[in-house]
Formats: structure tokens, sequence, C-alpha cells
């Protein structure tokens, strides 16, 4: 049986399973990237709720994981050489879990690199900017009586949503085949039209590429079940 004795983190929040992949999330654009990706590629893991909106993020134990205080973390009891790994920043937890699985990764480095911008062009640019209207348009921000932050992210917003729907000129997926550029994405984008509710600022409709890439990434059972990944407590 694996010993995650030496992490922090499983001590706040113990494993039932220390055999299985132990995921340290909330189910929010970030967060639901690495529940989707677990679900895709059928590796078993046991996922552990962290409440945001709790700062348990902050928590000494996460932190101890993942410095930066942020959802998602992992810990993969059988890492390289059988020895138990953490991995944080989801974006790195999607690489690893690729090549963990060998799947949902391509193969040729041309492809292999391209998947890669995409991913890296979420993580630097579609959720920090998604992020930022999301609270302008949602929470706390819209009671700003400053209207231009709210002006900047949704142009920006508008923007990016244009290099997506350019890039899905023709396509079904991101680069070719599903991969995960397009997990890394799906959260983001659906957020946009279901919790923040910008759909309309942001004319998403006239962004056909995206809508039709939408209702495909959607369709999939592992992404419909990892949307709800970790349940929240009732």
């Amino acid at each position: 049986m694996p010993d995650l004795s030496s992490f922090p983190i499983a001590q706040r929040w113990p494993a039932a399973h220390p055999d299985r992949l132990q995921l340290y999330a909330a189910p929010t654009p970030n967060g639901v990237k690495v529940s989707i990706m677990l679900e895709e590629v059928g590796l078993t893991y046991e996922p552990h709720f962290v409440d945001i909106s709790m700062n348990e993020s902050k928590d000494p134990a996460f932190v101890s994981l993942n410095p930066n205080g942020r959802i998602p973390a992992i810990i993969d009891p059988h890492g390289p050489g059988g020895m138990p790994i953490g991995v944080w920043e989801s974006g790195a937890i999607l690489v690893y879990l690729a090549e963990k699985s060998g799947k949902l990764m391509p193969m040729r480095p041309e492809r292999r690199f391209d998947t890669l911008a995409w991913v890296f062009f979420q993580v630097s640019a579609i959720g920090p900017m998604f992020g930022q209207l999301g609270l302008f348009v949602r929470w706390g921000g819209k009671a700003s009586e400053d209207r231009r932050p709210l002006q900047r992210f949704a142009d920006e917003s508008k923007r990016l949503l244009g290099v997506l729907d350019r890039q899905l000129e023709g396509r079904d997926w991101i680069v070719d085949d599903y991969s995960i550029a397009d997990v890394a994405t799906l959260g983001w984008v659906n957020a946009l039209v279901t919790s923040y509710d910008a759909g309309g600022l942001l004319e998403f409709e006239s962004f056909s590429n995206i809508s039709a890439w939408l209702k495909r990434g959607l369709a999939r059972p592992a992404v419909q079940r990892g949307l709800r990944i970790p349940e929240r407590p009732a």
C-alpha cells in the first residue's frame, strides 16, 4: 500500500484509497480540467473537495503541495519509479496525466508542440481573462461604478474567442484530434455561457465554430461527469 504520510495535504484530506491517484479540487473551470481528463483517460482516482469559498486552498497543508495556493493539485501514489509524486498547476497536471496514460497527446512532435501551445494559450490568456470577466459580470466586480475594467475584459475575451474560432474553422477539435488542448479549454468556454452568463455580452453565438465545438465537447460522457467532480457538499 502506498505511503502518503509525507504529504501534509493527505493528512488534511485523508485518503480512503491511498493506492489511487488523489485529486484536490473544486468544480471550477480550472478544477474540472483535471477531473475531465481523469474521466477521459480512465485512471482510477479519489477526489477531495477543496472549498475555495472558505479559503481552504490557502490552508498550510494545501500550500505545502501547491505553493501558489490554487486548485487543482494531485498526488500520484504510483509516480515515476513507483514513488509518490505531487503535481500542481492545471496545465502541468494535464501534461503529466497525458504522459502517464499515453492518451490525449499526439505522438508526432509537430502535433505535440501545437497541442502544448494551445494548452498554454488557455492557461496564459483564456483562463485569466475569462475569469476576470466573470468577476465583473457576476460577482464582486459588478458593483464597480467604473465600467472600464468590464469593457477591457469583455473586449479581450471577444478577441480571444476570435482566435479560437479561427483555429476551429474546418476542425472538430482544436488540434485535429481531441486532446488536452480541448480538455483545458472546454470548462472555461462553458463557464462563459453558464455560470458567468456572459454569452449575450460577448455575442457568443456569432462564434459558430466555437459553439459547435462546445456542443461536441459537452456531448462527451466523460466531460459531463468531470464537470461535476469533486461534488460540492450538500
